[in-house]
Formats: structure tokens, sequence, C-alpha cells
């Protein structure tokens, strides 16, 4: 049977676990000013979740449903996936400059590892509420097969994809293309072509499916389920809001159009014309998006005016700061992409187009 540990939804034991599994690494990452556990422990936090708490709820057939069995091995699965990633790509590149800032800062640094700690935490509570004990009576009486279990398997299913396939093609392009001082490639080639962050639209895709497979059609646990949607749009709110695509539109776009000011060349035109024609997120065909109408990218294709880089405006600040130059242009956003749980972990990660 299945095992009620603080409380009969295991919010305490995985907030416990948690708190302590990072912790134990941010101590390590201060200690000896060292990248490489950071995304491996984001990334391993969600398997160890997923196991304690499939592992607490019983090993029984009638304990551990096949949803349950399904939404855990798919928790799993992505969490090696990205932790493995990650963790091999900080062992190439050998520091992460996300830290740079901030690693002799104590304050600062531990304030990244607590938001890591909300992040893990909170992406996991759809999974962690399904395999409690509150919900026995429930998935028993629900097996995996509903019309929510199958949307949410495709979904996952192309995200996973999807985010997989463009850490890949990113990955290569860099070792093919190392940039230099006047020469900055960036990728427009693979899923690139078809938006300019497929990784973090893969990594939203996964999770909403994730969602909707612990949706548990039947009650008591309906509410507290349909609560955990704080997990999907958690991962969405960091992605678009403050980890992922605030910090690479606009301010690569302003990098690029400096470098161009400075170095000469038609770099800003032909990264411009890349904008203007890729969407920003949601994939689509670079020939029907460059037609459309403003209004429609700004809204539908959640092309916000945030992440917009207008050259005039900006080149007059630019100005101000002892900077010459200007390219005429109306406004436009800037590109970039995280690999994998970006937190990644992806939504966390900062990693320039």
């Amino acid at each position: 049977m299945a095992k009620e540990v603080l409380d009969k939804y295991f919010l305490a034991i995985t907030a416990l676990v948690t708190i302590a599994y990072q912790l134990f690494f941010f101590a390590i990452a201060w200690t000896f000013k060292f990248d490489k556990v950071t995304d491996l422990a984001g990334g391993s936090n969600f398997i160890i979740l997923a196991v304690l708490t499939a592992s607490l709820r019983g090993s029984s057939n009638t304990d551990l449903s096949s949803r349950n069995a399904v939404a855990t091995a798919f928790v799993i699965v992505w969490g090696i996936r990205t932790a493995g990633f990650l963790f091999w790509r900080i062992l190439k590149t050998g520091t992460d400059a996300r830290f740079d800032e901030m690693r002799e800062k104590f304050w600062s640094f531990a304030g990244f590892w607590v938001f890591q700690m909300i992040w893990v935490w909170g992406v996991s509570l759809p999974l962690t509420i399904l395999n409690s004990p509150y919900s026995l009576s429930a998935t028993s009486r629900s097996p995996f097969g509903t019309a929510l279990d199958i949307i949410g398997t495709i979904l996952w299913g192309i995200g996973i994809l999807t985010e997989t396939i463009s850490d890949i093609q990113k990955l290569n392009f860099r070792n093919s293309n190392p940039p230099s001082q006047n020469n900055r490639p960036f990728m427009q080639t693979g899923l690139f072509r078809y938006s300019r962050h497929p990784n973090y639209f893969g990594e939203m895709l996964h999770w909403i499916g994730i969602y909707l497979i612990c949706l548990s059609p039947t009650q008591p646990t309906r509410v507290a389920q349909i609560l955990t949607i704080f997990s999907p749009l958690l991962t969405i709110s960091l992605l678009m809001f403050l980890s992922g695509l605030p910090l690479n539109e606009k301010p690569v776009a302003r990098k690029r159009f400096e470098s161009s000011v400075k170095h000469g060349g038609n770099g800003w035109g032909e990264y411009k014309e890349y904008l203007n024609r890729t969407s920003i997120l949601i994939p689509f065909p670079p020939g029907l998006y460059r037609k459309l109408p403003g209004w429609v990218k700004h809204t539908i294709f959640l092309e916000f005016g945030m992440y917009r880089f207008d050259p005039e405006r900006e080149a007059g600040e630019q100005d101000r700061e002892g900077l010459t130059g200007g390219d005429g242009g109306g406004g436009v956003s800037g590109s970039g992409s995280a690999g994998g749980q970006e937190i990644s972990t992806s939504s966390v990660d900062h990693e320039e187009n």
C-alpha cells in the first residue's frame, strides 16, 4: 500500500529532499567555484523526486497504476536527457557564463540555487500529487488511455524530440562554426529555420504533456491535480518572461547591431532578415511568417514588444554611451537559444544563438 510520509500529498518530503539535494551541490559549487554540477543538480533532482514518490506509493500493480508508471517514466527520461546533455556540455566548455558576475557573491549565488529549488519542486508537482496516497483511489479506477492521456503523450513526445533535436543541431552548428571577432554566425537551419527557440517550445510542450497525463479524470484528487497547472505555467513564465526569451532576444539583437556598427559588414542586415522571417517560438514556415501582419506576429505568435529591438532608438542611446553608427529599420527582435533545462537545466540556461 502507499505510504503517507509527512503529508498525504508528498509535498513536505519532496520539498525537504529538494532543499537538501540542492544545498549539497551548492556547497560544492560555492566552495570550489565550480560550475559543472549546477545543471546536473537541477536535472537529476527531477529523477530523484520521480523515483522517490513512485517508490513511496508502493510496488504492487494496484498501487502503481499504468498512468503513474507512464508519467514517472516520462519525467525520468526527460531528466536523464537534460541532466546528461548539460553535464556533458559543461565538461566541454568548462565554465558557465551565467555565473560570471555572481560566482564570488555569496547571496547572489545562493539566490540562484534557492530559485532552482523552487523550480524543481514546483515543476514536479503534477507527478508528486499523482504518485501521492491521496490519488490512490482515483488512479486505480482510471486506467491509462483517456483522451487527456493520449493528448499528453503526443505533446510529451513532440516536446522531447523537439528539444533533443534542436540541442543537437545547435551543438553541431557551434562546433562547425566557431565565432570570431568580426563574424558571429547564427543558427538558421534545421528546426531553427522555423523557430528561433525550438528548444524552449519543446520544453513547454513536454511539461504541458506531463500535466495532462497527471490530470486524473476522477475524484477525489481532481481539484488538487488542476491546481498543479502551476507546473507548466511556471515553465512557460520562466522561458517567456525571466530566464529565456528576455535574455536571448533584445540583448542579443543589440549586441549583434553594435558588432555590425563597430566592425562593418552586413551582419546586422542578415540577422534582421532572419528575425523578420522566423517565428520567435511557435514553429511556422518562414515564407508564410514573413508575410503575416505585425499584429498577428505580436499577439498570436507571442512576439511581444519587450523582445523587439529598435535600432534607431537604441542607436541614439548608444551614442550617449560613446558608441557611434546606426542602422535603420523598424523594431525587430533578437535571437538566441539555450540548450536543454535551458533552468536547464533548460529554463535558466542562457546561450546566445
